[in-house]
């Protein structure tokens, strides 16, 4: 399959699961990589998940790479890379989260996880993640897998990769090893908005090397409307401002957002009001 993006063309479509995964190769760039690597470098910290019970951002040696967010209006390339993400995935624009990118070193890794959200604090804004779109930055020349544990391998996938280039992590389910400007799309939920059990998926520890990926969560809602009575649109810390342009009204939206019933302190940098 090809497509075309402002006459750049996309090589080919592999469906990686029995289930809702599929891999671009060739999705991004040489220069839209090393651009978004760029943006990244001076703002890298360590990266958090959520807590399943309160929803708030906790560290964890279950994901253990340093990651930034960037801005979807950053400048043109990364604009850009947001259109194609929407026209791929026919999701709108307003419903993705600002793009991750990621860094992980020797060792570095997330285990099993599900990108859908379990707490309410989460869906506030936007609803659960339905689709997450990884985008591979660099080769990595051992290990950094994405690897689905509980999928079933599609019957009409190509052998993009043998077991003897794969990690042991990598082996144990369906997998696509990182390379330069590929990508691949999942699905968290089904259509009729129920959890995919089959989308557990992982990031395998880098062997040897190190790994750059980007990512991007899709909501069933747009992400980036209104939460709340605009009579609360304001910062209620000085910092709000500065917190928004580092990430955390991804990181920490309990704090910063909030939800209709209690609203966070810095509803007005994170244009959610």
């Amino acid at each position: 399959m090809l497509l075309q993006f402002n006459n750049q063309s996309i090589q080919s479509q592999i469906h990686l699961m029995e289930t809702q995964a599929f891999v671009y190769e060739g999705f991004l760039t040489d220069e839209e990589c090393n651009h978004l690597i760029s943006l990244a470098k001076s703002e890298l910290k360590r990266s958090a998940v959520a807590d399943n019970m309160s929803g708030k951002s906790m560290l964890s040696e279950v994901r253990t790479s340093s990651g930034m967010f960037i801005p979807k209006a950053k400048d043109p390339i990364v604009a850009g890379i947001e259109d194609k993400i929407s026209t791929w995935t026919f999701l709108p624009k307003e419903n993705g989260e600002d793009i991750q990118v990621l860094r992980y070193e020797p060792g570095q890794k997330y285990d099993p996880h599900f990108d859908y959200f379990a707490d309410k604090v989460n869906i506030a804004r936007g609803g659960h993640r339905i689709a997450t779109v990884l985008m591979y930055l660099t080769d990595v020349e051992k290990g950094g897998e994405t690897v689905f544990p509980s999928a079933e391998e599609s019957p009409r996938r190509r052998s993009v990769a043998t077991d003897k280039d794969l990690s042991e992590c990598g082996k144990q389910g369906p997998s696509v090893r990182p390379r330069k400007g590929d990508a691949l799309l999942f699905f968290s939920l089904f259509p009729e908005a129920v959890p995919d059990p089959a989308s557990l998926h992982a990031g395998c520890p880098v062997d040897a090397g190190e790994k750059w990926s980007a990512t991007k969560w899709i909501h069933v809602d747009s992400f980036d409307k209104i939460v709340g009575s605009s009579g609360n649109c304001t910062d209620n810390n000085e910092n709000c401002d500065k917190w928004a342009s580092l990430g955390e009204c991804t990181k920490n939206p309990e704090y910063m957002i909030g939800s209709s019933d209690l609203p966070g302190y810095c509803r007005k940098s994170c244009k959610v009001c």
